[in-house]
């Protein structure tokens, strides 16, 4: 009986003494790092950039680099791509009857009303994106089909017979030009 009371005894310590280390290192792990302390600092993105933008400017200032033509460097660059965007709008051509539309290297159209045909100078046709063909010239072009144009020279014309325009949807340069 007595052995079972020791036992007891030294149990419940053992259990005291572990309940007791646990808490204790547990709210010293708790209380080493607060959030938003010099320990565990809260970064934002805007207090990022404006230590990498003040890194910068004083690494160009010790390099020497004039800031205005720089600033001037940077403003032509981007007008200049402003004006490359250009190229990525859509754009609605309507073509008469009697005229056909002639693409420029890597221009894209879809044709949305009306029956087209291909015009192609030479035996090469354009490349037909949704159904992965080429259709040579003089032959038909489906509708809300896209049509890549990898040279220039190329493009749709009203199909023989056809009575009204057609509407296409053009993205890159093109030309109109009449039929001879």
């Amino acid at each position: 009986m007595r052995f079972k009371r020791l036992t007891l005894a030294t149990s419940v310590s053992v259990i005291a003494i572990a309940i007791w280390t646990g808490t204790t290192w547990s709210s010293q792990a708790e209380t080493s790092i607060v959030p938003g302390s010099v320990n565990d600092p809260v970064v934002t993105k805007s207090y990022i950039d404006k230590q990498v933008a003040d890194l910068v400017k004083a690494e160009l200032g010790k390099q020497g680099v004039d800031q205005t033509k720089l600033q001037q460097t940077l403003d032509a660059f981007q007008k200049e791509m402003e004006q490359n965007q250009g190229g990525q709008k859509v754009e609605v051509v309507t073509v008469p009857v009697g005229k056909r539309l002639i693409a420029k290297d890597g221009a894209e159209f879809i044709v949305r009303a009306g029956k087209a045909a291909v015009y192609s100078a030479d035996a090469n046709g354009i490349s037909d994106l949704t159904d992965g063909k080429d259709i040579t010239n003089g032959k038909s072009v489906p509708n809300n089909h896209l049509i890549l144009f990898p040279r220039g020279g190329r493009g749709v014309t009203t199909a023989t017979g056809q009575t009204t325009g057609l509407t296409v949807m053009v993205r890159g340069g093109y030309e109109l030009q009449t039929q001879q």
